[in-house]
């Protein structure tokens, strides 16, 4: 199995699979109700939809950095806006993470193989996740899917019970 292959597989596992820890990240954010989104427990940073533009947000900077661009915060900000509650944007939330990781691997299994293990054209940040190998970036944001939807399903639980 390629690198492309292994990492998109993993990939498509931890977002709809069924990875061995649980339930996938969609299963988890399409049991979030949209007032349970919007809802910030006391105590909590951020509440779901907060979470779930983030990932978003972290995703389309991977794919950035897999096209070759520079490193650096998403261009729509590293926490962006969530605005006003609202049911419509919810579910276009959900619906955009869908698609960015639809690319995302897009883009994974077209990568070149040779490549993989070559660093990302930029210093080591370790806050900016930079200075590492292109497969490096990618197994780094599958971590950060998983763990951000540990938070989401802890959320949801604190929420509804």
């Amino acid at each position: 199995m390629s690198i492309s292959e292994k990492l998109s597989s993993q990939l498509t596992n931890v977002l709809s699979g069924d990875p061995w820890y649980g339930s996938p990240v969609y299963t988890i954010i399409e049991g979030i109700s949209f007032e349970a989104a919007y809802e910030k427990p006391p105590g909590s940073v951020h509440n779901v939809a907060e979470i779930v533009l983030h990932m978003v947000a972290w995703t389309e900077e991977v794919m950035d950095r897999m096209n070759g661009l520079p490193s650096g915060l998403p261009t729509s900000g590293d926490w962006p806006p969530i605005g006003k509650p609202d049911e419509q944007k919810w579910q276009n939330y959900v619906e955009d993470l869908k698609l960015v990781n639809v690319n995302l691997i897009g883009i994974i299994q077209k990568f070149p193989q040779e490549q993989w293990n070559e660093p990302i054209n930029d210093e080591r940040n370790r806050g900016l996740g930079t200075g590492v190998t292109y497969e490096e970036l990618i197994n780094g944001l599958i971590q950060h899917h998983i763990y951000h939807s540990a938070q989401i399903a802890l959320l949801n639980r604190i929420i509804n019970g």
